[in-house]
């Protein structure tokens, strides 16, 4: 079979998280399979240097930051993240260039009785997969994303990385991991290894006694927000200058930085700050890093992003109403699909009142259907006496296209009132609530 095929293959035989939701097909936790498959490809999880990423949101932010600033500072880098948007290849790289397609599909081939015999999830290929190619490219380090949670991924066969880093943690996947932060924090410190520096992101009142109590006699334990790594001095400069734009990144450069302290005696070449700057400021550029408060287009200005659980929306929502509030841009529309098994209820309460919604549903069989996401919008907005402004779509691509129009037919409004000029404050078109929302709206757009 040729590559393409092999692909397919792939994913009709051994169901996808990403295609499938968590059914027992493609989400099957534990670590005996991936050990066994590990010990099959010869071990190379063991033979590799790497750190450890895990997180409810801000872990591909801050695994892709990692690789570049490694990369930038000249080390070879591989890179592990999850999901994909528009290639499955996308998930695994070394200095920001995907694993070939030849090596996926020699890979697959060798392989393909074994897993169908050992019964294998759709991550835990992936994982092997990547585990094998970073050895074979011989990178120095490999910067390793969990799929989900921490203590069960495939990922944690890792006995030893160079350091573990938790970015942050929010109320999702709770089915899986847990009803309250607590829980989920509980899960995500599974990744803590024996003598091994762990990192997380902040400290709350909630999730911090569940991080000391599982560190306690095993390892270093450091709160990124008591932190002062030695470029946060610059921290300020970098964010203006970063292809990475969502607010949150704020605490995800923190994070970064006081890993890459954490990470200098080991790779002494992150003692050079300017390629450490370089390398962060071109996280998207250097890695292929998408859909990170992504501009898409600028007439009319189009932004994505792949937030979709109530904390990463509200930094999204909050910051969309801040840039029509400041006269930055005349009006808000937003394009939104959302999964089923997300909190609706959560986020509903978040999403910007003076706003015009098309919702759509993208093609897969996780998400919600449109006129459900309607209705329930409806619904709640009615009860509350707030604005229902509201379309329907059929197809992501539809729902562009409607909201381009719409954002012309404001344009030329405003045009026409003596107030502004449509090049001045333009409309805003926001697209998100799915990375499955996200992958099917980037091909609609050039590259920027």
């Amino acid at each position: 079979m040729d590559y393409q095929e092999l692909i397919e293959l792939i994913f009709k035989r051994f169901p996808s998280v990403q295609g499938n939701g968590f059914t027992q097909g493609s989400y099957k936790p534990g670590l005996e399979h991936m050990r066994a498959f590990d010990q099959a490809l010869g071990h190379p999880s063991q033979k590799l240097k790497t750190i450890h990423v895990a997180g409810t949101n801000g872990k591909g932010s801050v695994a892709s930051m990692l690789a570049s600033a490694l990369d930038s500072c000249g080390y070879r880098a591989g890179l592990f993240t999850s999901p994909h948007l528009n290639d499955f290849r996308e998930r695994i790289k070394v200095g920001g260039e995907m694993i070939p397609k030849d090596y996926v599909q020699a890979f697959l081939t060798e392989w393909l009785p074994w897993m169908q015999e050992h019964g294998l999830s759709f991550f835990e290929i992936t994982t092997g997969l990547a585990f094998k190619w970073f050895l074979d490219r011989k990178v120095d380090v490999a910067v390793m994303e969990t799929g989900l949670g921490g203590r069960l991924d495939s990922t944690n066969i890792l006995e030893r990385p160079e350091l573990c880093v938790v970015t942050s943690i929010g109320l999702d996947h709770m089915a899986l991991l847990g009803d309250t932060r607590a829980k989920i924090a509980a899960e995500k410190a599974g990744i803590f290894k024996a003598d091994v520096p762990a990192l997380v992101g902040e400290r709350d009142p909630e999730t911090a006694p569940v991080f000391e109590e599982k560190a306690r006699g095993l390892c270093p334990l450091i709160f990124a927000d008591e932190s002062s790594p030695a470029l946060w001095y610059r921290h300020q400069a970098i964010l203006e200058r970063m292809d990475l734009r969502a607010d949150v990144q704020y605490k995800n450069l923190r994070t970064v930085l006081t890993a890459i302290d954490l990470l200098k005696g080991r790779f002494t070449g992150l003692q050079n700050a300017e390629a450490v700057e370089e390398g962060i400021v071109h996280t998207a550029e250097r890695t292929g890093l998408r859909g990170r408060w992504e501009r898409l287009s600028a007439q009319p200005y189009v932004v994505a992003d792949i937030g979709h659980n109530p904390q990463a929306l509200e930094y999204n929502f909050a910051r969309l109403k801040r840039n029509v509030e400041s006269g930055q841009f005349s009006s808000l529309i937003i394009v939104y699909g959302i999964m089923a098994d997300k909190d609706l209820d959560a986020i509903l309460p978040l999403m910007p009142e003076d706003a015009t919604y098309i919702f759509t549903a993208p093609e897969t069989p996780r998400a919600l259907p449109a006129e459900r996401l309607l209705q329930r919008f409806n619904d709640y907005r009615s009860a509350r006496g707030l604005p229902l402004r509201s379309f329907l779509s059929g197809s992501v691509r539809e729902a562009v296209q409607m909201a381009t129009r719409l954002a012309l037919d404001l344009s030329t409004q405003l045009s026409r009132s003596a107030s502004a000029a449509p090049q001045e404050v333009p409309p805003l078109i926001y697209i998100g609530g799915s990375a499955f929302v996200v992958a099917e709206a980037l091909p609609l757009f050039p590259k920027a």
